[in-house]
């Protein structure tokens, strides 16, 4: 019984981790329509090249940066780009409980030379988006990432897809957004409104800076906004 009960609270524990995928559950909700509005101006930031490849990070945890990646890049989907989400966030990872896809093999065993890249691809519900998990845990995430190897990977697949979205954590927390968002084209900084404060904001924006991160904008995620009608966020 005891068992039985603790399976139960794990199944409901991993329900919370979760991302909403309100634009692919409902993609008439004004929510889904500030996600196409953010597509559209992911488009016009950078007229005079293709955008390709976007991190997201945030400064903090808790800040709904997965939430947001997952969204965006169903919408990108949405619109007919062929694009791969990759959870690299190779510490807390959460995108495979969002698509409820394995992760028992990902970026890290990638990374580590163990599958080939088309081994560890996962074929999600929504039409034109590809997942990478993060794979197992590694005990040397930040390495990782900032190997030849990880600039290979991004070279081949931006040969394959339109879009490459990471999903990586947070700057303040470990270096790993700072090495990824050095080989991005785009870094968009994920700030939660009931929580992010603006000393955090700042160190943040500093230490991308520092890696010399293209911060194409910033999504400001759990604004509420009110009216005599209605509210949103």
């Amino acid at each position: 019984m005891l068992k039985k009960f603790k399976n139960k609270k794990k199944r409901q524990s991993k329900r919370s981790i979760a991302c909403k995928l309100i634009t692919h559950l409902d993609s008439n909700t004004i929510v889904s329509e500030q996600f196409r509005t953010l597509r559209t101006n992911i488009n016009f930031s950078m007229p005079d090249q293709e955008l390709k490849t976007i991190l997201f990070t945030s400064a903090t945890p808790g800040e709904g940066k997965s939430t947001i990646s997952a969204n965006t890049a169903t919408v990108f989907a949405q619109q007919g780009k062929k694009v791969l989400l990759i959870d690299a966030d190779m510490r807390k990872p959460t995108t495979h409980y969002t698509f409820n896809c394995q992760n028992t093999k990902g970026l890290s065993t990638l990374l580590s030379r163990q599958y080939e890249v088309n081994n560890v691809i996962q074929k999600t519900s929504i039409r034109n988006l590809d997942l990478i998990t993060s794979g197992p845990i590694p005990p040397n995430p930040a390495e990782l990432l900032g190997s030849k190897l990880m600039d290979q990977l991004i070279e081949q697949l931006s040969s394959q897809y339109d879009m490459l979205l990471f999903d990586a954590p947070p700057v303040l927390s470990v270096t790993d957004a700072q090495i990824l968002s050095h080989k991005c084209q785009g870094t968009i900084l994920v700030l939660n409104a009931r929580k992010t404060e603006k000393e955090s904001v700042l160190k943040a924006k500093s230490s991308l800076h520092s890696s010399q991160a293209n911060i194409i904008g910033t999504v400001l995620n759990n604004f509420v906004v009110q009216n005599t009608y209605h509210y949103y966020r």
